[in-house]
């Protein structure tokens, strides 16, 4: 299986940003996309970005997009979440996530693997 670790989560004010972490081990090379989903309070979870593990193409959610970047580096197994000019409805626990077969981007309920996740808290 892949083992998740995700770290980087914090406190930021409004307009502030953060770059989460995940570290992939065990079987990486059944990788195929990986993702971010969060979890606010008294919420469901949803999709916020995922990134293909080869060739890189990139997938956000609409409140992802223009602030979120999702990047990779193979070499480190390592996927990043850049968060910049996030807002007080950005609070959640964020989940690193790993697909390990063609599947649609979007639903959290298509991935596989996850992390225990961290969170992050934006204050106004």
């Amino acid at each position: 299986q892949v083992q998740l670790v995700e770290s980087g989560g914090g406190l930021v004010q409004a307009g502030g940003s953060l770059r989460l972490s995940c570290a992939a081990s065990g079987r990486t090379f059944s990788i195929y996309r990986m993702g971010w989903i969060r979890q606010a309070p008294g919420k469901e979870r949803e999709f916020v970005a995922a990134i293909r593990w080869s060739g890189g193409s990139t997938y956000y959610a609409d409140s992802a997009k223009s602030r979120f970047t999702i990047s990779r580096d193979n070499a480190k197994n390592t996927v990043y979440l850049q968060m910049n000019s996030m807002k007080p409805e950005d609070t959640a626990v964020y989940y690193c996530t790993a697909q390990l077969g063609t599947r649609s981007p979007y639903s959290q309920r298509e991935y596989d693997c996850w992390g225990q996740g961290t969170q992050v808290t934006v204050s106004s």
